[in-house]
């Protein structure tokens, strides 16, 4: 009788696996070069400014310039010899309160975080079909549960999952596409909330780094895609009852923001004025 062969368990292995990470010189960008890198595979990144310590080789690419982007894609993937893995991570936040009218700094991460994954996804396409590659959208748990005040970093990262989603159902007989939510982690990327006087401390709970880069290595070397991917159990909470029980965390979110504007905390802020002002007449 003839044996069954052994069910193949664990990752994929990353040896050769050719690689392309987008804000490659930033927090997360770095981590996950890094660690893909430190796997054997072949990395190459794009970042708007390159650092002369980055752990690969970094491209110097504005993601918000279609020429631009296509040119540095397609420079990455002759580096590369093709491409088996695109890692969209590129992303900028800031305070973007949904009552004032839509401005440069809403345009700006509307166009970092939604359409330069499109512009690079795009440049990418051919060579991802030719391989039966991977895409991986690092997203955010607010494309499912929405915090006050940075309206366009979570329309942003929705409109993002949308796109994956539209990705999934054009590419999904050739190409796997999964998106990550990571939650909150301490990286520059909230520091000009923070300036504005609406930082993060009391309305979000801080993870790990590596939580989030062995969630991207999840979605990049697991033997199934997966289509969504949380990077902590609590997020994985949060994002099941944004999706099925959105009252639930429409009214512990808006509880949270009552007693912070009550307490004082978005003292100066002028993006939170209006929210200030409504809830300290509602006392």
């Amino acid at each position: 009788m003839k044996a069954t062969p052994a069910r193949r368990r664990g990752p994929r292995d990353a040896r050769g696996l050719r690689v392309l990470v987008t804000g490659a010189s930033g927090t997360f960008g770095r981590a996950i070069c890094a660690r893909l890198t430190g796997l054997g595979a072949h990395v190459v990144g794009l970042d708007l400014a390159p650092r002369p310590d980055d752990p690969v080789e970094v491209l110097a690419c504005d993601i918000t310039d279609d020429a631009g982007a296509a040119t540095a894609v397609a420079t990455a993937i002759d580096r590369l010899g093709g491409l088996d893995l695109l890692v969209n991570n590129a992303g900028v936040g800031g305070p973007a309160p949904a009552e004032l009218p839509p401005g440069a700094e809403v345009r700006r991460q509307l166009d970092i975080n939604l359409l330069g994954a499109w512009r690079v996804t795009a440049a990418s396409v051919p060579a991802l079909v030719a391989s039966r590659g991977r895409i991986v959208m690092v997203s955010s748990r607010m494309a499912a549960l929405q915090l006050p005040l940075a309206a366009a970093y979570g329309a942003s990262k929705r409109a993002l999952v949308a796109y994956a989603d539209a990705l999934r159902l054009e590419l999904g007989t050739h190409v796997g596409v999964t998106c990550v939510y990571p939650s909150a982690v301490r990286s520059p990327i909230h520091d000009s909330t923070a300036a504005a006087g609406l930082s993060l401390e009391g309305m979000s709970s801080y993870e790990p780094l590596e939580g989030v880069v062995d969630t991207v290595l999840r979605a990049a070397l697991g033997r199934r895609v997966r289509r969504d991917l949380p990077t902590t159990r609590r997020g994985a909470v949060e994002f099941f009852l944004a999706r099925h029980l959105p009252s639930v965390t429409d009214r512990i979110i808006a509880r949270t923001l009552a007693a912070r504007a009550r307490s004082g905390a978005f003292e100066g802020a002028e993006p939170a004025a209006g929210v200030v002002a409504r809830h300290t007449e509602a006392r």
